[in-house]
């Protein structure tokens, strides 16, 4: 299985979380990185970093680890990235990929909500698993709706470095995204041309791999035609020295 951590390069997987905004564009849920962790201030996507604990594969709807490890070019472990990614999208974002009982989850009265936003803090502060969290609650990982998007290394001069994989996920029905306090400076709904002009015009800061990702979905009207070039795997642009300089990679 692909270790955690090698050579000062850490796995950690990233969501695009988007929904259709009429007419003719999408729209990304992005937040601010704080300003004590990695990259801060930054205005990214969720995610973060994979652990170990996120080998969940009885848990994972419509996929298990050989596929997972094939679409992404690893031996074994890639389903962890799927794990990963439908985690930090809950602790960060508070959305929650995912079904209970083969239907996807719904928030749908105040109890809920204030029930699931319970769990949501005992994850970020460690007093409950991901895991734990899901077979208390009945829930399978949407994994299936969850698709594989891009693959960045941080280049080699930076102190810091991660091997990310980046996915696409439609925002569910009966949800609503919400950053969270302790793990972000805020959160928003924005189309990427917008989220482009913001940075253009110095009011964002983002670095290479956030706007050639935006730039990527701008390409597309509506999320259905955005899913079926994903899955076609028709969305990925040339890798020209420059794209490869900033860290992207080949998918598999």
């Amino acid at each position: 299985m692909q270790p955690i951590e090698q050579n000062n390069v850490r796995l950690a997987a990233t969501v695009l979380l988007v929904r259709d905004k009429k007419p003719g564009s999408v729209e990304i849920f992005m937040v601010q990185r704080p300003g004590r962790v990695d990259f801060p201030d930054l205005h990214v996507f969720p995610g973060g970093k994979v652990d170990e604990a996120d080998f969940l594969p009885d848990l994972c709807n419509g996929i298990d680890d050989e596929i997972a490890s094939r679409l992404l070019g690893v031996s074994a472990g890639g389903l962890r990235s799927w794990v990963a990614v439908i985690r930090e999208c809950f602790e960060e974002a508070g959305v929650l990929l995912a079904d209970r009982h083969g239907v996807p989850i719904d928030f749908n009265d105040r109890a809920e909500i204030e029930h699931i936003a319970s769990h949501r803090s005992q994850l970020i502060d460690g007093t409950m698993s991901f895991g734990e969290f899901c077979q208390a609650e009945g829930l399978s990982l949407a994994c299936d709706r969850t698709l594989y998007f891009s693959h960045w290394i941080t280049p080699e001069a930076a102190p810091r470095r991660f091997d990310t994989r980046f996915f696409l996920a439609p925002m569910p029905a009966g949800q609503e995204a919400i950053a969270h306090e302790w793990e972000t400076e805020g959160g928003c709904w924005i189309t990427p041309e917008m989220a482009l002009s913001n940075h253009k015009k110095g009011a964002w800061q983002m670095i290479s791999p956030t706007l050639i990702t935006l730039e990527m979905v701008s390409a597309y009207d509506d999320m259905d035609s955005l899913f079926k070039a994903v899955l076609a795997e028709e969305h990925y642009p040339d890798l020209t020295t420059d794209r490869r300089f900033q860290g992207m990679h080949p998918l598999r």
